[in-house]
């Protein structure tokens, strides 16, 4: 049968992009600075979610405007000195899209993360030519992407019913619904699987049972 899904959006940071690890690596540095605790990748999982400044209050952190804007410039300031070298796509990431893509599917990216990051990244580890477009924020203190999905499907030449949104969060499902897409979970980002699960929406575990689950167009 054919799928209904002739176009994905991708979600970027931890669905494409396997960097949890580091998010956690990066938090616990700000965390030892400030003489609390590190946090497990477990925790890390079970607990972060978007606008990012609940999560940050939930470690504790002091997150009055002034040092909320402090914390996300030393957390990005760290990151982006590490993620181009350190960090990779899942892995069959390359092999599903190309394998997507021959199945009929088109590809774009939905990301919190920075417009300049995302195409520096997207252009680094060599996958920009599967994608017709790439939409990001103007800023980083990772708020959210429901107004950019609403301006992104906007611009797209398919029905929001013809559309996916692939992610790994919570919050891509709040999306797939504000812009009345259908919606997949992957559970190897920075949701626990149980999370996604809990959640009702589709729930795949690797890269290669999501090219199962879409098929062909």
């Amino acid at each position: 049968m054919a799928s209904p899904n002739k176009h994905i959006i991708w979600d970027w940071n931890g669905t494409l992009l396997n960097d949890t690890w580091l998010c956690v690596d990066v938090l616990n540095g700000l965390l030892a600075k400030r003489n609390r605790e590190p946090i497990s990748e477990e925790t890390y999982r079970q607990n972060f979610g978007f606008p990012v400044i609940h999560f940050y209050e939930y470690l504790g952190f002091d997150t009055g405007l002034d040092s909320f804007e402090k914390i996300s410039h030393e957390f990005i300031g760290t990151y982006e000195e590490r993620w181009l070298e350190q960090c990779a796509l899942h892995s069959e990431t390359v092999e599903m899209l190309s394998e997507l893509s021959d199945l009929g599917h088109t590809h774009s990216v939905l990301s919190a993360a920075k417009q300049e990051a995302l195409q520096i990244g997207i252009e680094h580890f060599g996958i920009r030519p599967f994608f017709t477009g790439l939409m990001g924020t103007d800023n980083i203190y990772a708020a959210g992407k429901i107004d950019q999905g609403r301006r992104w499907i906007d611009q797209l030449h398919w029905k929001p019913e013809e559309i996916v949104l692939v992610g790994d969060t919570l919050h891509d499902l709040e999306v797939a619904e504000a812009i009345g897409t259908h919606c997949i979970l992957l559970t190897h980002g920075h949701h626990t699987p149980e999370r996604l699960a809990a959640s009702g929406a589709p729930v795949v575990h690797s890269n290669r049972e999501l090219i199962q689950k879409l098929g062909p167009v």
